[in-house]
């Protein structure tokens, strides 16, 4: 590589991680008011309320099938293309929920919850895309920023209920479709960000320049084996799928404790969206902490950050603040375990599989939320939400030393 060109690359690195923060404002909001209704919806059409979750588990599986898909995609084609298209397939998906809900068919619904779940699947990827020119140093930051920027329509999406019954009125729709008219247009604006202005290509300028592997095209099997090659990474993936798993599972059965101990619906909103904030909002400090510490040590920091959340929402019996207090934590530790996670694995990946190891990650990352939302049900039937808690606890527990001792090695990539 020449002298001059990581000075040439960095206007374009900033220009990218605008466009990328830019899109992806867009494509939170637009998954954020959809996931906002979903489950009342699905109570709607399927008739009974066991099937509440079944909406965000469809989603969350559908970014899973996406991140697989994607991944190979961008591979080959570049991260343009493989993002443009998920962010097509997820605008799909919202004008086949308007469709299901007009026609009141539960099985399209659940059809067109894998498609909205691509843009996820985006959501996940563009962290990774932000990375494509970064310097070494700056990986964390600067995949933090995109992390950090999914606050705004993660926070903003729920709240928009009222103005979509608004939309669904005057259209003639029903009015929990009206939702997914504001979550189609947000994917419309979105897409157009990244066909439009991610040029060039931020993955393949890096190839071109010699940072990443000109000319590889791994496979996700390529991805998979690099972790097993790599204990710096295998470390970063184990701490992001406890993480996750571990914030899905008690996440989704905390509205369902509130209301049990009787928490209003005001309540329950309160402490999920500033759950929400938790996980995004201190991201650059998370990113900052990565590339000056250690992405492994932040990491497993995020872990036991997580067992004081899992200890302090499970064992809040009736306390309501408590709980929420339980949850904002969730949130932080979810945070630094998952940006310092993932900006290790962009550092200590090859350069010729990295992109099939990012794919890997976040497909793992997503079939680890749909088995804690499954499962965190099974465990709140059996020994209860303070069980869920405390068993929760425990997993991050048994995974911090062994991330400690892979951050001891520091095995080179």
């Amino acid at each position: 590589m020449m002298a001059g060109e990581p000075i040439a690359l960095r206007p374009i690195q900033r220009r990218t991680i605008w466009l990328l923060a830019l899109a992806q404002v867009f494509s939170g909001l637009a998954t954020g008011s959809a996931l906002s209704v979903g489950s009342l919806l699905a109570v709607d059409l399927s008739g009974s309320d066991a099937w509440a979750g079944s909406v965000t588990t469809s989603v969350t599986l559908g970014a899973a099938i996406a991140s697989a898909l994607l991944v190979r995609i961008a591979v080959v084609r570049g991260r343009r293309i493989a993002l443009s298209l998920g962010l097509l397939a997820a605008l799909a998906g919202a004008i086949l929920v308007i469709v299901a809900a007009s026609t009141h068919q539960f099985w399209l619904l659940l059809l067109a919850s894998l498609l909205v779940g691509s843009g996820t699947s985006v959501n996940l990827q563009a962290r990774f895309a932000a990375t494509d020119l970064s310097r070494p140093e700056h990986r964390g930051r600067d995949l933090s920023l995109i992390v950090w920027m999914s606050t705004v329509g993660s926070v903003a999406g729920p709240n928009l209920i009222a103005p979509g019954e608004s939309i669904a009125g005057s259209a003639g729709l029903p009015v929990l479709s009206g939702v997914f008219v504001i979550s189609a247009v947000a994917m419309v604006l979105g897409l157009l960000v990244v066909w439009i202005g991610l040029r060039p290509d931020p993955l393949l300028l890096a190839r071109q320049a010699g940072h990443d592997g000109a000319g590889a095209r791994p496979s996700l099997r390529d991805g998979l084996a690099a972790f097993g090659g790599h204990r710096r990474a295998a470390g970063a993936l184990a701490a992001m799928l406890v993480a996750h798993f571990t914030m899905v599972s008690i996440m989704a059965m905390t509205p369902v404790h509130l209301t049990e101990h009787g928490a209003t619906i005001t309540i329950v909103g309160l402490t999920i969206s500033l759950h929400i904030a938790g996980m995004y909002a201190l991201s650059p400090v998370m990113g900052l902490l990565a590339d000056r510490l250690g992405g492994a040590l932040v990491a497993a920091g995020g872990l036991v950050v997580l067992v004081a959340a899992a200890l302090l929402a499970g064992l809040s019996g009736m306390d309501h603040a408590m709980t929420t207090a339980g949850l904002i934590l969730l949130g932080v530790g979810w945070s630094a375990a998952t940006v310092a996670g993932s900006a290790t694995i962009v550092g200590a990946v090859p350069a010729d599989v990295r992109v099939a190891a990012q794919g890997v990650a976040d497909t793992l990352m997503s079939l680890a939320g749909v088995l804690g939302g499954v499962l965190s049900g099974v465990v709140l039937s059996a020994i209860g939400y303070e069980g869920l808690g405390v068993a929760c606890a425990a997993l991050c527990v048994a995974a911090v030393p062994t991330i400690l001792l892979v951050a001891r090695r520091r095995v080179s990539a």
